[in-house]
């Protein structure tokens, strides 16, 4: 496992650099040589660092989402209001509805997988978005109209929404039972269940952090094992109370920041370095889980079906934009920061193939293939437009 880790991180870093002098995103750098590391190709990775990739993406997960919550002023939530919480479902559910009418039509898909593929591939990506976002935030760029605000919140609540909703068809798919309400009532409850455990869990730790003096590393490191805790709160209560572990995560840094910003500037510093390291197992590890054999076979109709259904997402979030003080640029920035995906395909792309369904293996390749093409398209397209159409606050 030592050599795996050593290949991840030095090869990781030094792909990641190469591409960032070539203007392009390091995360492209660093899903490609996981391709070429992993089981799929040349086989470099040791199985038990392969066995525990998932944990270890939660764990970069929980980082760059501790970072998002401690950069997340309630106050700008507010200030942006009802689009807020349109972005939240509106863009997934619109290209829910592009798979399940283009994948018909496109490949031959019943209405039902259609769904199922619609929610594995509609869930955008905290890891690609949130690093992007918390830079605007730290160079002014969009704040005065809480433009990366606003992406921050919405990509962590449509994550819940299309899981829980990917969760609900494939029941469906495998049992043969009805669509149920109950279902549609997990996802604000898992929401608000969530913030309210992230908040309750802020307010004691802040307490007791003015109250003992501990070291800012060793702050780090309870607020880490909280977070950790949280995910296994969400999986130990699976099926009886719905929980979103990663939304938690948010709103304890989020709450640190709102009743003791002095600390909570502190240990974001200390999590941007955290993010170093994470960032390099989390993409590589992310490239490692893609099968390339199925990305050769899948053909130019399985490209446009993802490009057809993105331009269903691109409509969802302009249409969660009307009436809002953002101009043209302002609102088609909003939808390119809403298009990357990644690590909830890697997540969960292979499920529908591990549980029998029929149509496992084209969503498997489908998955695949949006990692490929959003997860770099849409992080080239917002470090390269972000500069052109957003405005810098006159604070900055």
């Amino acid at each position: 496992m030592l050599t795996s880790i050593a290949l991840i991180i030095l090869l990781g870093l030094f792909i990641g650099s190469i591409f960032t002098k070539l203007k392009l995103p390091s995360l492209v750098g660093m899903i490609l040589i996981g391709i070429i590391l992993g089981p799929h190709m040349l086989n470099l990775l040791d199985s038990s660092i392969i066995g525990i990739s998932y944990e270890l993406r939660q764990i970069a997960l929980v980082i760059i989402l501790t970072r998002a919550g401690l950069a997340l002023d309630i106050k700008d939530l507010k200030k942006v209001g009802r689009p807020a919480i349109l972005m939240c479902f509106i863009p997934a559910t619109l290209e829910i509805l592009g798979f399940i009418i283009l994948g018909p039509k496109l490949l031959n898909l019943p209405i039902l997988d259609s769904a199922i593929l619609g929610t594995v591939i509609a869930a955008v990506s905290p890891a690609v978005i949130v690093p992007r976002m918390l830079k605007l935030m730290e160079e002014g760029y969009g704040t005065n109209k809480s433009i990366p605000q606003l992406i921050l919140a919405g990509a962590s609540v449509d994550d819940i929404f299309v899981i829980v909703l990917f969760t609900s068809f494939t029941s469906i798919a495998t049992t043969g039972s009805n669509f149920s309400i109950s279902s549609i009532i997990k996802i604000p409850i898992s929401i608000i269940i969530g913030i309210i455990l992230g908040i309750l869990t802020g307010i004691v730790l802040v307490y007791l952090f003015k109250k003992i003096h501990i070291r800012d590393s060793i702050k780090i490191l309870i607020i880490l094992s909280v977070s950790f805790l949280f995910i296994t709160v969400e999986d130990l209560l699976k099926g009886f109370i719905p929980i979103s572990g990663l939304l938690a995560v948010m709103s304890l840094g989020a709450t640190i920041l709102k009743i003791y910003s002095k600390l909570a500037r502190r240990i974001s510093n200390k999590y941007s370095k955290l993010w170093v390291g994470a960032e390099v197992f989390l993409f590589v590890l992310v490239g490692a889980s893609v099968d390339i054999k199925y990305v050769m076979n899948s053909g130019i109709i399985t490209i446009i079906l993802i490009l057809g259904a993105l331009v269903f997402r691109i409509f969802g979030v302009l249409l969660s934009l009307i009436k809002t003080e953002m101009n043209f640029k302002e609102r088609l920035f909003s939808a390119i920061g809403y298009m990357p995906k990644a690590t909830v395909q890697a997540a969960i792309g292979a499920l529908p193939l591990s549980m029998g369904l029929a149509s496992g293996e084209i969503i498997l390749t489908v998955a695949v293939l949006s990692i490929i093409i959003t997860a770099p398209l849409g992080a080239t397209l917002i470090d390269n437009t972000y500069k052109k159409l957003l405005s810098i606050s006159k604070n900055k």
